[in-house]
């Protein structure tokens, strides 16, 4: 197809580099202005679910449930009551004064 429209563009090679340009730019705005704007309320682009609303307020995932989050569910505070389960510190060693 492409070959065809090729042979079919006129004035030697500097048209045909124009043409094929023009055909481009054709096709871009085609489906810029008209067929993506037709398509658009026929797509699920703004269809965002991101959790499951069920109606239950003690369903499990709610976080108005008694017990959420779930145990066992991520790292038990640190007993200085940090929530990683390493020194932050450690690879992270204060600078020397300089001499």
């Amino acid at each position: 197809m492409y070959a065809w429209i090729w042979r079919k563009l006129p004035f030697g090679l500097p048209g045909k580099l124009a043409g094929s340009v023009l055909l481009t730019t054709a096709a871009v705005a085609l489906l810029w202005y008209v067929v993506f704007p037709w398509a658009e309320p026929l797509l699920p682009f703004d269809d965002v679910q991101v959790g499951q609303d069920t109606g239950d307020p003690g369903a499990p995932g709610d976080p108005g449930a008694p017990g959420y989050p779930p145990p066992g569910d991520g790292p038990a505070p640190t007993e200085d009551g940090h929530d990683l389960p390493y020194d932050t510190d450690e690879n992270n060693p204060h600078p020397s004064p300089e001499e």
